[in-house]
Parts: C-alpha cells; structure tokens; sequence
C-alpha cells in the first residue's frame, strides 16, 4: 500500500542569478521519517496555484520553517526593511493553503514561520525583534555555522495540561529548540495556547473547533526528530492524523500518483 502524501509549500530562494523553489532537507527528512509518509513541494507562486487541486492530492499539510517573515501588510502593518526578508510567493502559496486545509479538515503541522502564517491566516498579528522588547529572551539562533549547535535543544517550554500537545508530549516543561525574531502578537480568536516561554512568548498553539490534527510550534521539533523524544512524537502524531485522513478517503475515487507527483514541478515559461 502506497503512503500517504504531505505536501510542503517551497520558498523562493536566488542562488547565482537563479531563482528555485526549495525547502530545508531537515523537514523533507522529518516528514518522511518521522511521519512515515510521502512528501512533495508545492511551488511558491504569486498566482496561478490551484489549491483545491493541490490539497485534492494530498493528505496532510507541514509548513516549514524559513529564513523570510510574513509580509506586514498581510496582517494591517506597514512594511519596513528591519522586519524582512520577505517572500511574496511563499505568503501567496503558503496562507491560502492553510485556510482551505482547515476549511476541508486535512491535517497540519505548522513551525516556525508556519506558526506565524498559521496566526495571521486566523486574523492574529505578529511582533518583530522580540529580543528587544524588555524581559523578552533572545530567541534568535546562535551565530554559528555549526548546526547541530545552532539547532540545540536549550529552552525550556511550559506544556498546558489538558491541552492537545499535553497528549503528544506530556504536560509541564519541555525541553525545546526555539530559533526566531518573531512571535505572535495578538493571538488569532481561533487558536488555543498549547506552551509558553518563561517570558511568556506563545510557543505552540491548537486551532479551535478544528476538524482534524490543526497544530503550530514555534520551535523546530524536526531538526531532532531521529532522537528526541518530543520532537518524534509530535511528527508521529502528525503522521498518524494524515494515515487517519487518508485512510477516510478510501471508496473515493483519488488521483493517479503520477498526477500527484506532477504538482512538483513548475512548467518552463
């Protein structure tokens, strides 16, 4: 029986002059490792993705980390150069993906930058350089080309009990790996505050009222996910809900794996 499918929306990335679409190795790696499923890019396009097609062939969402920031104006700020890099086609592939896959009940897992799309396609905000703001912990990610260093498990995060993670990880504090300059600002209305910081910054988040796994962290459980226990039985979970959704499209008719696997590339102009 073939696995189930998980598509991950790619960022724009310009190496020598070329534009490509991409994604980090590390949550293709914990995708298929982790979760136990199939994986494939979604292109970061300004226009012309069809997102009903897409989710149509697939069964879970993860949306990866990244190096840019979700544009200001997405969420009623105005834009400056101290709070990019930006990727408009990531925005444009990225936030629309998560609002149908909500809307239709697929699974999603959403980190670092995810978390923050996952805020503002909900109606929350976002605050830019939190290590400034005062009794706020620098939460960026060490200066260091070393990157099981950079990517070191070294803060800790308070799990709600009762919350949905709480039944993932455990309740209580969780050792985790938080790299970032953002954070939510205002919480969007529809999510539920799964961990906290000791300053107090939202760490991990649960949409309400979801109709499947709906689930954002702010750390990045997919670096570790070969050898840390949370962060393995978080894509466990993950990959469990997308089995579980997969498994009730059965008796329908789904899309010849060649259709799906042709969703990864972009045609040349």
């Amino acid at each position: 029986m073939s696995k189930p499918v998980v598509a991950i929306p790619a960022d724009i990335r310009e190496i020598e002059g070329n534009v490509w679409q991409a994604t980090p190795n590390q949550y293709v790696r914990a995708a298929v490792k982790g979760a136990d499923v199939t994986v494939f890019l979604v292109p970061a396009l300004e226009a012309d993705n069809d997102f009903d097609g897409i989710l149509d062939r697939v069964d879970g969402l993860l949306v990866s980390g990244s190096r840019t920031n979700v544009h200001p104006s997405l969420y009623g700020k105005e834009a400056t150069d101290a709070e990019g890099p930006y990727d408009r086609a990531r925005d444009a592939t990225s936030l629309p993906l998560i609002q149908r896959a909500l809307e239709r009940g697929i699974p999603l897992l959403a980190i670092c930058r995810g978390i923050q799309e996952l805020n503002v396609v909900l109606g929350g905000t976002l605050a830019n350089e939190i290590q400034d703001q005062p009794g706020a912990w620098d939460h960026r990610k060490p200066d260091t080309p070393v990157l099981d260093v950079a990517y070191g498990i070294r803060q800790k995060v308070m799990v709600k009990e009762g919350s949905c993670l709480a039944g993932i990880v455990g309740a209580g504090e969780v050792q985790v790996n938080s790299l970032h300059r953002q954070a939510i600002s205002d919480k969007a209305p529809r999510l539920a505050v799964e961990a906290i910081a000791d300053d107090g910054t939202i760490e991990a988040v649960s949409v309400i009222g979801a109709k499947a796994f709906a689930v954002g962290v702010q750390w990045h459980p997919e670096y570790w996910v070969g050898s840390d226990q949370p962060s393995n039985s978080l894509f466990a979970a993950f990959g469990e809900a997308v089995r579980d959704y997969a498994a009730s499209k059965q008796g329908h008719d789904r899309p010849a794996q060649a259709d799906v696997l042709a969703f990864g590339s972009v045609k040349s102009a």
